[in-house]
């Protein structure tokens, strides 16, 4: 769940959204070490946060991240074994070959087909996300894919 120094917006729900913090926390969390990485947009600041992903990575569980360029990189300088899978806008093949450090490229025209495909990549033990829940109700359990 990513972190953002910007303020929540009427339908959002901290620490389910996002986590909203104050400029000093997260700035706390830079110089701790605590972000995997991190980056200006506008007046805010977005981050993700290592620890919720060093545990599931612990306990086997994947994790599917999105980021931009930069953020991707910054993350394989502190998690090497990430693998990388650029998506892109259908007929725009970056530079007709995978840019470096990223293992695979994928158009993302249909989202289905690109579930299947990153699921295929990531093995197919790997759980589909929980169907959306209504506010205030309980999380829906997992489903299995494939």
């Amino acid at each position: 769940m990513p972190a953002t120094t910007r303020p929540r917006r009427e339908r959002e729900l901290d620490g389910v959204d996002r986590l909203f913090l104050a400029p000093a926390e997260f700035d706390r969390m830079v110089a701790a070490g605590e972000l995997l990485e991190w980056s200006r947009a506008g007046p805010h600041r977005r981050g993700t946060p290592l620890e919720p992903l060093r545990s599931r990575l612990a306990a086997g569980q994947p994790v599917l991240i999105g980021l931009d360029l930069a953020g991707a990189l910054l993350a394989r300088a502190v998690l090497p074994d990430a693998r990388l899978v650029l998506l892109h806008p259908p007929g725009n093949v970056p530079a007709q070959a995978t840019p470096a450090g990223f293992e695979h490229t994928l158009a993302h025209d249909l989202t289905g087909r690109v579930v299947d495909e990153l699921v295929g990549l990531s093995g197919s033990s790997f759980l589909a996300p929980a169907p959306p829940r209504v506010r205030g109700g309980p999380p829906a359990p997992p489903r299995a894919v494939r």
